[in-house]
């Protein structure tokens, strides 16, 4: 009994002093919490100060309640740059409870005009010391991982899942933001997003935003919920009133003109699973459009478009899992993407298409991509796959494979480009700079026009040996020779070959313009897969009509136009020389003066050139060794070429003419195939 008595008067004690000891921290802590925030401010402000060079002002600065903090007139301003961020009233909540246990995390922010400003003028960045430098610094802002030995490399799964849910973590639960601006200035162009109102609440997310620019003026709504907790989101972004979200700022800068009319994402999923991150969800863009020269000369407009992604980043790699999938205009395709940095640098691609119908493909193309090929009607079905890996160790063992499956697949009626008047009389209009300069008619009843069996046989086989040896073994395509382009573009960084087949060449004069675009080369590909793989015309034909229409000089299309500009005979009766000199003028027949000296000859460093298209034709049992006895460069011509020879010196160097030469038209370099 006494025990007891004596217990509850101690622990009544202890309580007693535990709450005289909450009650004076609680006195202690509203009479000293504004002198330890001013502190704190002066502290971030040395920092800012010594670390960046930028000077924070604050007009005034308080608390409110027990856990709030509010701002007044709040500048950031960097040393001899444009202010970054200014804000005229600011106040946020901490979670008092997370605040006891040392773990900062803000309960609500609301704020009231301002601005975030980003500016560049000339060379000079207001941005610069704020700037990420290295990646160490992103380690040190997730703790690194204490797991790994310093020997052993990092684990980017855990770091960015670190990163991910430090970020989440900080988003508050509620976020009242008025008049609040995200201004970009880059020198005379800028762009102001100016976010009228938003709102988040329970997970509930509403926001109306103007956006200005040089060009246009729009308003655009955001609504949706997030749940950090859950790493969870599902956002719909979309124009205020009719008509398409345009994007600012990208025309001026980039001459590119995008848009859509909505756009969806979702984030389903966020979890490290056996050291593999996993980011799986969805995003969908209605009514999609883009602008480029680059890309078509009009409006590429995508219907529909939905991406169910999942995502992989592990220790040392970063993949786009092959269970996503892409639906484009209700066309389902299956893609696969990989990329590792160590111990190997490997590349790997995967692109499969699930069985598709022929007419809904063509349906399915977006319009300003395909004009030649809009109207095409077919029936039957197909369907596609594209491999594709390459390490960067190991250049010669790369793969790409392209396999398309078709289940009674037949052309009932063409588009524009109409591929069965290869078989028939015709007129060619070859187009320079972006005009028609005259009609050609491809034909018999051109007195210009040379049949396949008038033409040299020499000439058809220097032309097969420099512009495509597989010619009438391919069907339209040389899988070797996109490999070997690819890989040599993948080590330059830069595209510098191609893999053009006389099928294609001849698709892109026929049928499409010289337009240097996206649209024009998938057309190009396309058109040839049909010409190629339906049978529509021979391989002779092919050859024949590519011979009679190509440039061969100054307005002189053909064969048989060529053979008389030059020699002033037929296209029967040239020799192996002359057969070599032509051959080697159709990558940039325009040029072809330079290659002659002031004595009307062509320059001796040619001969190697033709010597080298000789020995290539006798390694591949085209040409008999003996036949190459009286190969040279010193040709005589005597037609209407002579008058564009220059006669005179020049200043150019042989090297630099060589150099000159060996570009083609859309500057490649020109390699024997």
């Amino acid at each position: 009994m006494f025990k007891n008595t004596k217990f509850k008067k101690t622990m009544t004690l202890l309580l007693k002093i535990a709450g005289v000891v909450f009650f004076l921290s609680i006195i202690a802590y509203f009479s000293l919490r504004g002198f330890f925030l001013q502190k704190a401010i002066e502290k971030v402000q040395a920092k800012l100060q010594q670390k960046y060079q930028a000077e924070l002002l604050i007009g005034e600065a308080g608390f409110t309640g027990i856990s709030g903090v509010s701002i007044k007139k709040l500048q950031l301003i960097p040393a001899n740059r444009d202010t970054l961020l200014r804000l005229e009233e600011f106040s946020l909540k901490i979670r008092f409870l997370y605040a006891l246990i040392g773990d900062i995390r803000v309960a609500e922010i609301t704020l009231n005009e301002g601005f975030l400003q980003l500016s560049k003028r000339d060379s000079i960045r207001n941005f610069d010391g704020f700037l990420v430098q290295t990646e160490d610094s992103l380690k040190a802002a997730v703790n690194s991982t204490p797991e790994l030995s310093d020997n052993e490399p990092a684990n980017y799964a855990e770091i960015a899942f670190k990163l991910i849910s430090k970020v989440l973590n900080k988003i508050p639960a509620e976020v009242n933001i008025t008049n609040f601006s995200l201004k970009g200035i880059d020198n005379e162009k800028w762009v102001d997003f100016k976010v009228l109102s938003l709102t988040y609440l329970k997970g509930e997310v509403s926001s109306k935003m103007e956006v200005n620019s040089h060009s246009l003026t729009q308003h655009w709504t955001l609504s949706g919920t997030a749940n950090p907790d859950a790493k969870q989101a599902d956002i719909i972004f979309s124009k205020a009133d009719t008509g398409r979200i345009l994007m600012p700022y990208l025309p001026e800068r980039f001459n590119i003109q995008t848009g859509f009319s909505s756009a969806r994402f979702i984030i389903s999923n966020i979890s490290l699973e056996d050291d593999e991150l996993h980011i799986d969800g969805k995003a969908s863009v209605n009514s999609f459009l883009l602008n480029h020269p680059k890309i078509a000369s009009k409006d590429v407009v995508i219907d529909n478009m939905e991406f169910d992604y999942a995502y992989r980043i592990g220790p040392n790699y970063i993949a786009l899992d092959s269970s996503s999938k892409v639906i484009f205009n209700g066309i389902v395709i299956r893609p696969f993407v990989y990329f590792q940095n160590g111990p190997d640098t490997i590349y790997h691609l995967v692109v499969k298409t699930e069985k598709t119908e022929a007419n809904a493909f063509v349906d399915a193309l977006p319009e300003g991509l395909f004009a030649h090929v809009k109207g095409m009607k077919a029936t039957g079905s197909f369907s596609y796959r594209l491999d594709f890996i390459f390490n960067e160790n190991k250049p010669n063992e790369m793969v790409f494979e392209s396999t398309l499956e078709r289940d009674n697949l037949k052309i009932l009626q063409f588009g524009e480009a109409d591929l069965t008047k290869l078989n028939r009389e015709f007129i060619h209009h070859p187009i320079e700079n972006g005009r028609p300069v005259r009609g050609i008619l491809v034909g018999a009843s051109n007195p210009s026009f040379v049949p396949l069996e008038s033409i040299s046989a020499i000439l058809q086989k220097t032309i097969l040996t420099t512009e495509d040896p597989s010619f009438y073994w391919h069907r339209g395509f040389v899988t070797e020779a996109f490999r070997q382009s690819i890989a040599k573009n993948i080590r330059t960084g830069k595209f510098k070959r191609g893999a053009s087949t006389i099928s294609m060449q001849l698709v892109k004069n026929v049928f499409l313009t010289r337009e240097k675009t996206m649209a024009r080369k998938l057309e190009e590909i396309l058109l040839v897969y049909i010409l190629e793989n339906n049978h529509i015309s021979s391989k002779d034909r092919m050859f024949e009509v590519y011979l009679n229409i190509i440039e061969w000089g100054p307005n002189v299309y053909g064969i048989g136009e060529a053979s008389q500009f030059y020699f002033k005979k037929s296209a029967s009766e040239l020799t192996l020389s002359e057969c070599m000199f032509l051959a080697t003028i159709i990558p940039s027949p325009k040029k072809f003066m330079w290659r002659f000296g002031k004595d009307g000859m062509l320059r001796p460093y040619l001969e190697k050139n033709f010597r080298f298209v000789a020995n290539k034709m006798i390694s591949r049992g085209v040409l008999p060794p003996e036949d190459t006895l009286g190969l040279t460069h010193l040709i005589r011509i005597n037609g209407p070429a002579l008058n564009y020879i220059i006669k005179s010196d020049t200043l150019v160097s042989d090297s630099l003419l060589e150099d000159v030469l060996n570009q083609d038209e859309e500057g490649e370099e020109i390699e024997p195939k």
